[in-house]
């Protein structure tokens, strides 16, 4: 009988190991998705669309349907696969599921998800039979999304996993609905546009208010219920004033609705109002009570988080000071630029450095000190970008056209050694196997 029970947990252990290689495959390959759409088509195509901005000085110099290419394949590409990924392989070991279906699900999802926004970027970029492409691409990432949805909701949770249902949660939730509102105004948009439309980029009125929902809705909430679970423990900070965030997150909503209706100064105000009351319900800026935990990743590590936090209180006034002036691209664009690269890419360039090495298999991170380089320059990058766009855009100082590609530049070469990082990290051997084949080469050493 004891037999039969230590063959029976060995099983059991077997079948744990399996599943967890399963899903650190998993999670690369989601990662590996966004990586490529972040490097090629989103960033390099920004930076052509940036050089040509600069020699022509003017913004109107790239059409439309470069523009909304390129905010695609990042904000979809990128950063889509990373929770994409994320969310498969970690909600269901958190909710005590198993790993059959939604690997399956996962699956499908990752494949319609890279088809639909390859086709979005395919479809701006070359015109070709756009208008079966672009309806059929916000198909594909919409059902790809309602399959991650179904995977990660199914599962029924354990009585103890209910009652450690934490506000962090709640908020990720929010920011999955905002998702799922982008995700049905743009399969919207897409079918308006091929049936009556000259073009498949979408018209200024709408997509301005569909930008606000893509960053405010979307990602925004995203990185706060990240943030709520992770940097208390990374950074060290005091407990998270949960009430407060989830009034936070109500402020947003408010925010959100406001600026899609039109009003463009209560919304901003709004919005800034809840920028405000998330960074003070996680004590962003508040000294932590215990050291940061920075084994593995750089020291800057809570450095640049705090500056990340910095970003997004800037692209909430940039947006504040563009809803009260009449000429507002530069303004407004270098909102968009300060909240998508300077508060959530930055957060990602950190976070995701700091938790997708231990996902994809418990490994170390390749670099630490590409880690910072990463981002100090993206942070440099960003700030010689949108000072740069108020300048250059509102008429301030002509010579600001020079710096734009110069950011660009900067910024691209962050981005490629952030991916080049992460993929030399995922191509090594777990940590546990790199100290036993250490300590095997020291204990041959020493014999010898």
């Amino acid at each position: 009988m004891p037999e039969l029970v230590s063959i029976t947990d060995q099983s059991a252990t077997h079948r744990s190991a399996r599943r967890e290689r399963n899903l650190s495959r998993l999670l690369v390959a989601f990662i590996g998705a966004g990586l490529a759409f972040m490097l090629l088509p989103g960033t390099f195509l920004g930076v052509w669309n940036l050089f040509a901005i600069s020699s022509r000085h003017s913004s109107q110099a790239i059409s439309a349907e470069w523009i909304q290419a390129h905010g695609h394949a990042q904000v979809f590409g990128w950063i889509g696969c990373f929770i994409l990924g994320i969310g498969f392989h970690s909600i269901p070991k958190m909710r005590g599921a198993g790993s059959r279906i939604a690997l399956g699900q996962a699956a499908f999802s990752l494949s319609a998800w890279v088809s639909g926004v390859f086709l979005r970027w395919f479809a701006n970029v070359y015109f070709w039979h756009w208008r079966a492409l672009l309806p059929l691409s916000a198909a594909l990432e919409l059902i790809a999304f309602l399959f991650f949805f179904r995977a990660v909701s199914q599962h029924k949770s354990s009585s103890e996993t209910k009652a450690k249902f934490e506000a962090w949660i709640f908020v990720v939730i929010a920011g999955t609905l905002g998702w799922l509102a982008a995700l049905v105004a743009n399969f919207y948009e897409c079918v308006h546009a091929a049936l009556q439309s000259n073009s498949p980029a979408f018209p200024a009125a709408f997509d301005q208010r569909f930008l606000v929902v893509l960053a405010w809705a979307f990602l925004v909430p995203h990185v706060w219920g990240f943030s709520a679970k992770w940097l208390p423990i990374f950074l060290g900070l005091k407990i998270v004033r949960t009430r407060l965030l989830l009034s936070a997150v109500v402020v947003n909503i408010a925010g959100v609705v406001l600026a899609c209706c039109g009003l463009a100064i209560a919304g901003t105000l709004t919005l800034l109002a809840g920028a405000l009351v998330a960074g003070a319900a996680l004590r962003i800026f508040e000294r932590g009570e215990r050291p940061a935990k920075t084994t593995g990743v750089h020291a800057s590590f809570p450095v640049f988080i705090r500056v990340a936090y910095t970003w997004l209180l800037i692209a909430a006034t940039l947006g504040t000071w563009a809803a009260f002036s009449t000429d507002t691209i530069g303004i407004a664009g270098a909102s968009r630029h300060a909240l998508t690269v300077g508060f959530v890419s930055l957060m990602v360039f950190n976070i995701g450095q700091r938790v997708l090495p231990a996902f994809s298999g418990m490994k170390l991170l390749w670099s630490p000190r590409v880690m910072f380089a990463s981002s100090a320059l993206l942070t440099i990058g960003c700030t010689l970008r949108v000072a740069s766009e108020v300048l250059a855009y509102q008429g301030f100082s002509s010579s600001a056209w020079h710096f734009l590609p110069a950011s660009a530049v900067i910024e691209m070469s962050a981005v490629t050694l952030c991916a080049t990082n992460l993929v030399l990290t995922f191509m090594q051997s777990p940590a546990h196997e790199i100290r036993l084949r250490e300590s095997a080469v020291t204990a041959r050493a020493a014999v010898s």
